[in-house]
């Protein structure tokens, strides 16, 4: 199993739901985050002081899933989270050492 983190630009969130939901995947957990990288950030002016804003907006998307899996939904999220500009985000790929359903008491890839 794998925890796949996608940090992507949060107008991409819908296009990257729907086109998981096209692959089968039936969950994820959503977190709205700030961060910097490449993309830096910029400047703003509020009441006449210039400031810097160094963490931009984006959105945390966690995918827990099959090994099987794993490879095409890092490509579907790829395809639908790209812009072609800097700040489009990263992927990480975890490996998951246990996974358990508290209701049902299903462990593994059941309890996915």
């Amino acid at each position: 199993m794998k925890l796949i983190k996608a940090i992507i630009r949060p107008f991409k969130l819908e296009a990257v739901k729907e086109a998981l939901s096209e692959i089968g995947v039936e969950g994820m957990t959503v977190t709205e985050v700030k961060g910097f990288g490449r993309q830096k950030g910029h400047t703003e002016i509020y009441r006449g002081s210039e400031y810097t804003v160094d963490f931009l907006p984006k959105v945390l998307i966690e995918i827990a899933i099959s090994d099987e899996l794993a490879g095409k939904v890092v490509e579907t999220v790829k395809k639908a989270a790209w812009t072609g500009k800097i700040g489009d985000g990263k992927i990480f790929i975890l490996p998951i050492e246990a996974v358990f359903r508290i209701r049902t008491e299903d462990q593994g890839d059941d309890a996915l």
